[in-house]
């Protein structure tokens, strides 16, 4: 299956027209229909209705595949390069906003003390985003952080020949407003919350789905979605009632509505982990050990 046919399919799909398609790609509308009648061709079926456009029942179950594919055929052009190249003159860290903690700064300041000349650039964004981002070599390196047993690391996505280090770990708390029946509370289980309101921030907080597993209940449910990475925001929107969220003990008290309180039982902890290429690129390996001191 010829990855630029695969490429054109999915942009297609995405757009829901051959021309817009063709626009983004760069392609005639001609050139783009003939990839896709190609890529039929050799699956011996329609991948695509024509009017409206939209996949078929064949083209869903290829869509499925796609992203995977064309995402670890990046993950292998960047492992390549990382191995055939010299450690970069500059760094391009992506960090998730929570991995970005307080400490990042002065982390980042002793690795340019170590490397001088080493420019750095940091993007706080998405957990996803950061570790797609490494595989595909948009950052060389990637902080990203989630909530696991003590003794487990991370569960990540399939990218491929991504070395991980693990850098942090720290206990979890529960942020109520103030006016909670449960914020003079000294501990908290997750059993007692399963009924409660929740925010469903996947990029800024315990992701809800981590904490169904985790209590094996389907009660933790949405109240309001928050799709941001700015913990103030979240924190706002907790100290307005909206509902709950976990997060790690160390997270700043930044908002005076907000109480926090310690969540103990399961048994889980906030864990921090690096992302990287290869386990001894020197900046990798140098960010890591500051980190973890």
């Amino acid at each position: 299956m010829d990855p630029h046919l695969l490429r054109t399919f999915v942009t297609v799909a995405e757009c829901g027209s051959f021309s817009a398609a063709a626009s983004r790609l760069g392609y005639t509308q001609s050139a783009v229909s003939q990839h896709i009648a190609a890529l039929e061709n050799d699956l011996g079926t329609p991948l695509l209705l024509r009017r409206p456009v939209v996949p078929t029942g064949p083209g869903e179950r290829l869509l499925e595949h796609a992203g995977p594919i064309m995402l670890r055929l990046e993950a292998a052009r960047a492992d390549v390069q990382r191995a055939i190249g010299d450690p970069p003159g500059s760094l391009v860290l992506g960090a998730s906003p929570l991995a970005a903690s307080a400490h990042l700064a002065d982390a980042l300041s002793e690795l340019r003390r170590t490397h001088p000349g080493l420019e750095v650039t940091v993007e706080v964004t998405g957990r996803e985003a950061v570790a797609k981002g490494v595989a595909a070599g948009r950052f060389h390196l990637g902080l990203t952080d989630g909530i696991a047993a003590p003794s487990d690391p991370l569960r990540l996505f399939d990218l491929g020949a991504l070395a991980t280090t693990a850098v942090a770990h720290e206990p979890l708390v529960v942020a109520l407003p103030v006016q909670h029946p449960l914020a003079g509370r000294q501990r908290l289980t997750l059993d007692e919350l399963v009924d409660a309101r929740w925010i469903d921030a996947p990029d800024t907080a315990a992701a809800l789905s981590e904490l169904r597993s985790a209590t094996e209940s389907d009660g933790i449910r949405s109240s309001i979605g928050y799709a941001g990475t700015d913990v103030l925001t979240l924190l706002s929107l907790v100290a307005a009632g909206h509902g709950l969220a976990v997060l790690p003990a160390s997270v700043p008290h930044i908002v005076d509505a907000v109480v926090t309180v310690a969540l103990s039982r399961p048994r889980l902890v906030h864990r921090v982990e690096l992302l990287h290429g290869h386990a001894d690129l020197p900046t990798a390996t140098a960010l890591a050990t500051v980190l973890r001191g």
